[in-house]
């Protein structure tokens, strides 16, 4: 009986670690990808996941299945990040996650502001918002703004989007997406330059603060650091005014909303924001002279443009207030040098409306990549109520001093 005992015993155990060699743990990398039945070489998430596994942060099934598909509790994401980053936890006698946030707390990965501590929450799924959160803290990033996690992470490398321009906030965390993005928090930490999505920076920037002209035309939206201290601020998207996107009439009797001011690269056939403005083909530029009609955009892609997304929110005078403007703004500081060319020959070489049937038509401007000066006025977005005289007023979402060197 010893004997007998022995023997199943011992085979037992040989089973056991043949179900943990084929779950958890494989020094070859091509057989990690190939391990688990689910996950083949060729999956997005293959190598990360086999990272992950083989320095044991994250295990897979005994049915050799990893379930990259998956959702994510908040509970899980935090384990996963703790043990990835090797932070101190203490063995607590109550919830298996307990340590895990504890030791997230300490290192500032979650903040009771979050949400609540208890295991009804803990047990949520973690949307990919909540994730953009740990992780952008996870390389030493703060801010304030509850919607401006998003934009860090994606700004950083550490998450892109679930399709072109497609950043999911709400969508839920999967395990494939958990281990990816904490191997990228792995290399961020050791110095390794990530790849970054601009177009999920573009969509996390406009749902952070509602523009992504800093995302898609850096090179145009500049100041001096003189103007950055002077604002207080730390970086030049900071000087967007998201507080002055709606402008209500000196009377109150007319309010009109910027809902996002969208950069779109014309040389961008994949830019998310394209159909903003399609057909590009039927699409012309304005030069101030209405007998000219045939200035087409298709030949001005080295540009960029300004859609303005928005439009009245109430209007209580109509006679006072233009009730056919769908919303009224103007951009400065992109200046012509050289007039006569703009105006007689065609030349687009400063910002300038478009339109396709009517001048109000598309609520846009365009702006070339090269071409234009600034002089004396500041780079400026205005936002205008739609009246002449008195009644006529403005607010600045956006003044930047920009390249100019007057006193």
């Amino acid at each position: 009986m010893k004997k007998q005992f022995i023997k199943i015993a011992g085979i037992a155990l040989a089973s056991a670690l043949m179900v943990s060699m084929m779950c958890i743990k494989t020094p070859n990398a091509q057989a990690a990808t190939t391990q688990f039945f689910d996950v083949k070489s060729t999956h997005w998430g293959a190598s990360a996941i086999t990272k992950a596994v083989s320095k044991g942060y994250v295990d897979g099934y005994t049915n050799g299945t990893f379930k990259p598909d998956a959702s994510v509790t908040r509970a899980e994401f935090v384990k996963m990040v703790v043990s990835a980053l090797e932070l101190e936890t203490t063995p607590a006698s109550s919830k298996w996650y307990t340590e895990y946030v504890e030791a997230a707390s300490k290192a500032g990965l979650y903040a009771s502001a979050d949400f609540n501590d208890n295991e009804a929450a803990w047990t949520k799924v973690m949307t990919r918002e909540e994730m953009a959160r740990v992780v952008a803290r996870a390389i030493g990033e703060t801010t304030k703004e509850d919607d401006k996690w998003m934009y860090l992470a994606t700004k950083a490398g550490l998450i892109k989007g679930v399709g072109i321009g497609q950043i999911a906030p709400k969508g839920m965390t999967t395990r494939a997406q958990a281990i990816v993005v904490i191997e990228r928090i792995l290399s961020k930490k050791n110095g390794t330059d990530l790849h970054v999505d601009k177009y999920a920076v573009g969509s996390a920037e406009i749902a952070w603060h509602g523009t992504n002209i800093f995302t898609v035309m850096p090179e145009m939206w500049v100041t001096t650091e003189a103007d950055l201290r002077h604002a207080r601020k730390a970086s030049v998207e900071e000087m967007w005014k998201e507080e002055r996107m709606t402008i209500t009439s000196k009377d109150g009797l007319y309010q009109g909303k910027l809902d996002a001011l969208i950069a779109i690269d014309l040389t961008d056939p994949n830019d998310p924001n394209l159909g903003l403005i399609k057909p590009i083909n039927t699409l012309k530029w304005f030069n101030n002279r209405p007998s000219i009609k045939n200035l087409m955009v298709k030949d001005q892609k080295n540009s960029y443009v300004l859609y303005f997304k928005g439009g009245t929110v109430f209007n209580k005078d109509t006679k006072r207030y233009n009730p056919n403007t769908i919303l009224r703004f103007q951009v400065d500081g992109f200046d012509s040098p050289d007039r006569d060319a703009f105006f007689n020959k065609g030349v687009l070489n400063t910002a300038a409306r478009l339109y396709r049937n009517s001048l109000t038509d598309i609520p846009a401007v365009i702006i070339p990549k090269k071409g234009t000066v600034q002089n004396y006025s500041n780079l400026e977005i205005r936002l205008q109520t739609p009246a002449a005289g008195w009644w006529f007023s403005e607010i600045v979402p956006l003044s930047l001093r920009g390249t100019r060197d007057d006193a």
